[in-house]
């Protein structure tokens, strides 16, 4: 009879002892995978632990908790009938337990997800550990945390029981990759890549236990866990590693393995690496790694991973001129973030300057405090102009027909323009407080069927209380609710102000057959509303008016708890979805028509609506509090290739870069690219593969883009210096 471990090990482990916690047992599963699970290298020759975390015969993941598939094990059951009679006992067992996870999320309303209002929860986010605690530590250090914390809290004896279990398949794991690099070298007929492996070999005789000695054995310890951890953002990888770099004598080995990690990163499609940054005192944290950081970026030319480079007012020239070299190649990255705005908006939460100089970003740009911090990551988000469609029809969905939202009152029946907007608050705050409830039952469920041992030896706090990584463990537990489509109701907010109660050439009633109508029979109505001013011009009115529908927005949040114990603060960082929710959003007073997939695809202008310069554009965004966001408050503009190669183009956007945020915006990303090549990629995507543009937060190729988000970016509106 083959043995259920070799089978699965996953469900051998977790199964060993039915009458222990949940979470002891899920650590009990790693633990078992990482003694019988196949060792493998990358195509890179790096330890790749990412077999663990991908879908196996049980279809578990490790960090999803009891999420085993019932389709896959009785797969198992059929190939393996010997074991048929046990695993469909584990079957019973698994569906219970999921059917007590649903009950927690019972109460939640699809109607306002469906209709593109908003979302909360739903997935469990990305995450920033401290691979530093591995690295320059070593997981024997990790342990003495355990034993000084595990009797101050003895009811959670099982959670530092898994932790431990964790911690064993960390070294279990180097043990066996420390043979199995001997054997391959054994029968290696490269030199170098003998080579690479007989010093992985030597370097897993110290590591993961002890702290690394060297950038070879703390490339092996960041491997180790970074993949087993689901490959996802390394975070302020500049920081940890730099110590081991600078003992390494041969650098040139340490940018070959830079190298190969790179490639893993592109094959892995691996999330946000950090570098640079501030110290509490203001001193600036950029080192040799980080220039040659940005070098393999320009080198390489890949969209991933999502490279986030912070800065600050005491950032030298030096790193400012490797900052627009690197643009300059037409990545997109790195995307530039603000010490002098993102660090006190931390602080508004009550994170200490020690701490918030320790931010990065993780997936697109969502920010984390590295290994201190659970902040959503993100929790949810909320849709601007579809709360403005709820106003517009006192709760209904005019795409639907249903009504789905709080009653606002009959617009045709206002007044004045104050009654109006009043209307569109209540319906955003009605759509904010929604989406913070569906993540909090997200987050009570994945709290308790989720636990994270990985994570939680990995971030601080959670040894220290005793609890899990997704249960409170860490020191910060904020959520981040993002805001989309910002300035298309700025826009048609301003458009009803003006257009109906100043100037009054029209009434509410005739603006709201005609959006009925999508504007057939009202072409001079919708001329009208379509062509009056707009965000990101410098119009003092509009810019207001957006400003203090975002501002009520981010009151609101911070009137909200997480289940995790914190606040939840907000953002704007699009992903690829903002095409769909413009699908998704009735004909609205800015001139949009039902179902057009065009929206704001940042904090800046809708595209193409921006039409007095980038100085113009940044004065409208900069009349946001950008120390209001404590998530990431993505700001695009699209330059054309030929300012970029030369000096004095990248002279020019350093210096307009330096005063957008002494102004005091938090964040600035740039597409490069020729406007040429986008429309003939278009036309003609075989020939242009690799073409990168920027998309919400973080960069993809062109031609992967759905035709709506192709239309996006193309009708950004080319910045000129």
């Amino acid at each position: 009879m083959t043995n259920l471990a070799k089978i699965d090990p996953f469900l051998y482990g977790y199964f060993l002892d039915e009458n222990l916690e949940h979470g002891e047992r899920v650590g009990l599963a790693l633990l078992h995978a990482s003694k019988n699970l196949q060792i493998r290298f990358s195509r890179q020759l790096l330890p790749d632990t990412s077999f663990v975390t991908e879908s196996n015969s049980s279809g578990y993941s490790p960090s999803d908790g009891l999420w085993f598939s019932n389709e896959n094990i009785l797969k198992l059951a059929e190939e393996y009938p010997e074991h048929k009679a046990t695993l469909l006992g584990y079957i019973q067992e698994i569906n219970i337990f999921k059917n007590k996870s649903v009950m927690l999320n019972c109460e939640i309303t699809d109607a306002l997800n469906n209709s593109g209002a908003e979302w909360g929860g739903g997935w469990g986010g990305h995450s920033n550990p401290d691979y530093g605690r591995i690295i320059n530590f070593g997981t024997d250090h990790i342990r003495g945390i355990i034993a000084e914390n595990r009797d101050k809290h003895p009811d959670e004896a099982w959670f530092y029981r898994s932790c431990s279990y964790l911690l064993d398949a960390f070294d279990i794991l180097g043990e066996r990759y420390k043979e199995a690099a001997l054997l391959m070298a054994e029968t290696c007929n490269n030199e170098d890549d003998k080579n690479l492996l007989l010093r992985m070999a030597k370097a897993f005789q110290t590591v993961p236990k002890k702290p690394a000695y060297d950038f070879m054995s703390a490339m092996c310890s960041f491997m180790l866990v970074f993949a087993l951890d689901g490959s996802d953002s390394p975070g302020r990888f500049d920081q940890y590693m730099y110590p081991c770099y600078e003992k390494t004598e041969n650098k040139k080995e340490a940018i070959d393995l830079l190298d190969r990690l790179w490639e893993y990163f592109k094959d892995h499609r691996s999330w946000n690496l950090c570098i640079s940054g501030s110290d509490e005192n203001w001193n600036d944290e950029s080192n040799e790694l980080t220039y040659e950081i940005l070098a393999m970026v320009r080198n390489k030319g890949y969209n991933t991973p999502n490279l986030t480079c912070r800065v600050h007012s005491n950032t030298p020239d030096k790193l400012w001129n490797a900052i627009a070299d690197t643009l300059a190649v037409g990545t997109g990255l790195p995307a530039l973030y603000n010490d002098n705005v993102v660090c006190p908006a931390l602080e508004k939460l009550g994170i200490p300057p020690k701490d918030s100089h320790d931010y990065c970003m993780n997936g697109c740009n969502q920010i984390d405090i590295l290994g201190k911090s659970h902040m959503g990551l993100e929790d949810g988000e909320v849709i601007f102009p579809k709360c403005l469609e709820f106003a517009l029809h006192n709760g209904v969905d005019a795409m639907s027909g249903e009504k789905i939202s709080v009653e606002t009152g009959d617009p045709r029946t206002f007044t004045t323009y104050e009654r109006f907007e009043q209307a569109f608050m209540d319906q955003l705050e009605f759509v904010t407080y929604n989406a913070c409830s569906s993540a909090n039952r997200w987050q009570h469920m994945r709290g308790v069927f989720q636990p994270h041992p990985l994570r939680s030896c990995l971030i601080e706090g959670c040894l220290e209380k005793g609890r899990d990584y997704r249960n409170g463990g860490p020191l910060y537990n904020h959520g981040q609710i993002l805001a989309e489509g910002i300035a298309d109701a700025g826009d048609s907010l301003y458009a009803v102000k003006k257009l109906v109660f100043d100037k009054k050439k029209y009434t509410m009633a005739e603006l709201i057959d005609a959006l009925n109508a999508n504007f057939k029979g009202y072409e001079q109505l919708h001329h009208d509303f379509k062509n009056c001013e707009k965000f990101g011009n410098d119009i003092e009115e509009v810019d207001k008016i957006t400003a203090r529908a975002l501002n009520r927005f981010f009151t609101v949040l911070k009137r909200n708890h997480t289940y995790r114990g914190g606040v939840f603060t907000g953002g704007c960082s699009p992903f690829n979805r903002v095409a769909s929710y413009a699908c998704k959003t009735a004909a609205l007073p800015n001139g949009k028509l039902k179902g057009e997939p065009l929206f704001a695809d940042s904090i800046a202008a809708t595209p193409g609506r921006d039409t007095h310069g980038p100085t113009a554009l940044m004065k409208s965004v900069l009349k946001y509090n950008h120390t209001n966001a404590g998530s990431g408050f993505v700001f695009q503009n699209k330059f054309e290739k030929k300012i970029f190669n030369t000096e004095k183009g990248k002279a020019s956007f350093i210096a307009l870069a330096k005063a957008f945020f002494a102004g005091g915006a938090q964040q600035y990303t740039v597409t490069v690219i020729s406007p040429e090549d986008l429309i003939d990629a278009k036309e003609h995507p075989e020939n242009h593969r690799n073409l990168i543009v920027r998309v919400g937060g973080y960069s993809d190729y062109f031609t992967n883009l759905t035709k709506e988000l192709q239309d996006n970016v193309i009708q950004r509106t080319f910045m000129d210096m």
